[in-house]
């Protein structure tokens, strides 16, 4: 797969990939004729910030921790 870093592009040929709308297209044109195609994609879903571990949680995993150190001394 090839790859453009979007930072390596003037900023309004940038802005106009990263506007791009699910299933919009974008012609590449080179000396009058179509060069490439791109369609616009679903936006990366934003990541879910991780869970803090509960004191319920954090109090088991110790105890685990606890209970193999002590099988294996």
């Amino acid at each position: 797969m090839k790859r453009i870093d979007l930072d390596d592009l003037p900023p309004k040929l940038a802005q106009l990939l990263t506007s791009l709308e699910e299933g919009e297209e974008v012609l590449l044109v080179q000396n009058g004729g179509v060069a490439g195609r791109l369609v616009g994609g679903a936006p990366p879903k934003p990541e879910a910030p991780a869970e803090e571990p509960s004191d319920e949680n954090a109090a088991e995993v110790f105890e685990h921790f606890r209970a193999a150190m002590e099988d294996d001394f």
